[in-house]
């Protein structure tokens, strides 16, 4: 079964949530709260596919509430809620671990698609993770696992969240090769994808914070003024 968690603490907003989401075929966890979307995540042992969280909660924010999840998933979706429209919001929100967000007030069908997109994104790293077509992928210092989907640099183990997996995958199988904003997100994102191209800024800017020595001056992620980036072993 298809099992999402909403956490959204205004009764009306999350009873027309489920109701397209039950529709559609998954199986909803509800929370009024952060606090208690964390206690039915942990219930639940880990089998959610994704959360959306509001982001403006009583006790702990939407913010934390991503973070958390985060720390215990790299591999679930997360999508944000939120009726802000300031760009440092949704900023803020994908560079805690958040794959996409929607801004209030949404139609059912815009939700459901970016629903839809996330779990099929994640059911082909898990297909492709089943098929273990290949073992690893070294690059310079850095060896890309596909079969335990973690990154090493040396002897040093960097956690990756599913989106940074399947981009640096992208960039190990085509080393040198510039790719486009647009290039990265039907590779990653997926054909349909709703959304804005910033949001593989975002996730390249997490990127370099994890891997580079100086994120400031990149030698392996770096910008195609014009184009988009490229990866250097």
């Amino acid at each position: 079964m298809k099992r999402v968690l909403i956490c959204e603490d205004e009764v009306s907003i999350r009873e027309f949530v489920v109701i397209n989401l039950k529709r559609a075929g998954y199986e909803v966890l509800e929370a009024g709260s952060g606090e208690e979307a964390l206690a039915l995540y942990d219930a639940a042992d880990g089998g959610v596919d994704i959360a959306l969280l509001d982001l403006m909660l009583p006790g702990i924010d939407g913010f934390e509430v991503c973070r958390k999840l985060r720390e215990r998933s790299a591999s679930m979706g997360i999508i944000m809620l939120t009726a802000r429209t300031q760009e440092k919001e949704k900023v803020t929100g994908l560079s805690v671990g958040a794959d996409d967000y929607v801004t209030k007030p949404f139609s059912p069908s815009e939700l459901m698609a970016r629903v839809d997109a996330l779990y099929r994104r994640i059911r082909l790293v898990d297909e492709q993770e089943a098929l273990n077509y290949k073992e690893e992928i070294s690059s310079g210092d850095f060896t890309l696992n596909l079969r335990s989907r973690t990154l090493h640099k040396g002897d040093r183990q960097i956690e990756l969240t599913q989106l940074e997996f399947q981009m640096l995958e992208y960039f190990f199988t085509n080393p040198g090769l510039a790719f486009s904003r647009a290039d990265i997100l039907e590779r990653v994102w997926g054909d349909n994808f709703y959304g804005e191209e910033k949001i593989v800024d975002v996730n390249i800017r997490r990127l370099r914070m994890k891997l580079e020595d100086d994120p400031s001056d990149p030698r392996h992620i770096c910008t195609v003024w014009g184009c988009g980036y490229k990866w250097e072993p």
